[in-house]
């Protein structure tokens, strides 16, 4: 018997059961310094069916573009009721939804400032790793200053955008595959 990986396995289903203690849907606490947001939204696999055991993973910076942890050099300055981070599953809808902060810019390439933006890791059952992602903000005019953005083709950004619904409300929908395919980043 050999432990080693096979190319079918896959990390579910037992992925999910293992992350149910740590799932965070609300990631800003209410004294986190920001403007509150809820973004809600479906992950479609390759057919179009809704996923009704995904997990989004979610990183983020604070209200000032400064990130809860040691690499980043402004870390002191970091807004200590804010950790950026969550974990939020889909229902059997395959839809999901957390509220937080807007975060602020963070540095970019050649210290270009990023628009604001989540860091998304989708997990699914089929996959044999984390998918990453980002979720953009509709009303950020910082968008079209974006270094990362500006490297997805124009017709393919929107897959990374979330659409503001009403001030504070957005959605974001994942599609893993096909039309409107979501773009996804590989580190």
């Amino acid at each position: 018997m050999s432990f080693q990986s096979t190319p079918w396995q896959t990390v579910g289903p037992y992925y999910r059961l293992g992350l149910e203690p740590l799932y965070n849907t609300d990631i800003a606490p209410a004294d986190a310094k920001g403007t509150r947001v809820q973004v809600t939204g479906t992950v479609y696999d390759g057919l179009g069916a809704p996923v009704s055991d995904a997990v989004l993973e979610l990183w983020q910076a604070d209200a000032d573009g400064i990130y809860a942890h040691a690499e980043d050099p402004r870390h002191g300055d970091h807004d200590p009721a804010f950790h950026g981070w969550g974990r939020v599953p889909t229902d059997d809808q395959g839809r999901f939804s957390f509220t937080t902060i807007k975060p602020g810019r963070v540095p970019g390439l050649k210290g270009a400032k990023q628009a604001p933006h989540l860091v998304a890791l989708v997990f699914m059952r089929g996959l044999l790793k984390a998918s990453p992602t980002r979720i953009y903000f509709s009303d950020e005019a910082s968008n079209g200053e974006d270094g990362i953005l500006a490297l997805v083709p124009a017709e393919r950004r929107d897959t990374l955008v979330a659409r503001q619904l009403s001030p504070g409300q957005y959605t974001w929908d994942v599609r893993m595959q096909g039309t409107g395919e979501t773009v996804f980043f590989s580190y």
